[in-house]
């Protein structure tokens, strides 16, 4: 792509910037509302699941795993509490951040922190850090040794990347403020809360039911949101046209619009998922309730129709792990090889 070229992308990309800005205003009304119509099947899946253990085991399984896709929704809830986008006052939004966070395992003020970077550099290939998915180009795994190409590759692989990878993160690294460990108290005080309050919940179940509705409810319903989680996360950046430039060509509205996805989903999905599909209109501006962002593209079809991208489609990326520069694309590891080949 031309310098010429980019400007433009660039440019056309920042005309939203305006447009959008009239959908930012909350109602906090609404915003309660979908809170509540989110916890209550929750909490209600959770006591069913709990009375079905008497029944049979699988069948509380079962309950638990669907429980997970409310967990979904919850958590990008609580993302949306991160932006400052779901009440009109910024300190609500942050304490039902937090209280969620409980529930989704995740200290908010540290996943808070992480996720406002990855909003600032995401498609930046000289700003690469923690809170994204790490893609290198073509020509840096080429660079690597036998050992460096095996470690991306297991690290790229789908049963590290949406099995371990999740599991790792939600139950381990989310004990500590990874990435923020130096930053100052306030990130410490989070996931010491969050952990004191999950064990407080934890040693409650433990106390009435036992392990059993720890292990067949508990670890099945956050493990599956955090497979799902991932899984979200993964398909809204790491497409075959997405967009990554270096400095100085890289152009924060330019990445916004071009390189994050529009999931079309089924509209139950859509719903579970609190229309985090919809993540090319929340990148161009996260300030956007959840709920107001189906009006943006049905107001602005141009919006609807960009990087587009249906639930058969996005299995298809799974097999995309790196970015080609000079093809602009990403592109699989075959492609690498033939490209070492040559």
């Amino acid at each position: 792509m031309t310098t010429s070229s980019t400007g433009d992308a660039a440019q056309e990309a920042r005309r939203w910037v305006p447009i959008l800005a009239r959908y930012r205003d909350p109602s906090d009304r609404r915003s309660l509302l979908e809170i509540a119509v989110t916890l209550g099947p929750f909490l209600s899946l959770w006591v069913l699941g709990w009375l079905a253990l008497d029944l049979s085991p699988w069948l509380s399984l079962g309950i638990a795993l669907v429980n997970g896709a409310f967990l979904v929704r919850i958590f990008v809830i609580q993302h949306d509490c991160g932006h400052g986008s779901l009440f009109r006052r910024k300190r609500l939004g942050d304490w039902v951040g937090r209280a969620l966070g409980v529930l989704t395992v995740t200290p908010y003020d540290v996943w808070r922190r992480i996720h406002a970077a990855h909003h600032g550099t995401a498609g930046n290939l000289d700003r690469r850090g923690p809170g994204e998915v790490y893609t290198m180009t073509t020509a840096e795994y080429r660079a690597q040794s036998r050992l460096g190409r095996l470690r991306y590759r297991l690290y790229r692989h789908p049963v590290v990347l949406f099995g371990l990878g999740p599991a790792w993160v939600f139950l381990v690294e989310n004990r500590l403020p990874m990435g923020l460990m130096g930053a100052g108290a306030r990130y410490w005080v989070s996931a010491m809360g969050t952990n004191i309050a999950v064990a407080v919940i934890l040693g409650i179940i433990v106390a009435f039911g036992g392990l059993a509705p720890v292990l067949l409810l508990f670890l099945p319903t956050t493990l599956f949101a955090a497979t799902v989680g991932v899984w979200l996360f993964y398909v809204q950046h790491q497409f075959e046209e997405t967009l990554y430039d270096r400095d100085p060509d890289w152009d924060l509205h330019e990445a916004a619009l071009h390189g994050s996805s529009h999931y079309d989903l089924p509209a139950p999905l859509h719903w579970l998922t609190a229309n985090i599909g919809l993540h090319h209109v929340h990148h161009l501006n996260s300030r956007i309730p959840f709920y107001r962002l189906p009006a943006v593209v049905r107001d602005h079809p141009g919006l609807d129709g960009a990087q587009r991208l249906t639930l058969a489609e996005s299995l298809r990326c799974v097999r995309l792990k790196l970015w080609d520069e000079d093809r602009r694309r990403l592109v699989t590891l075959r492609d690498a090889y033939a490209g070492l080949a040559a």
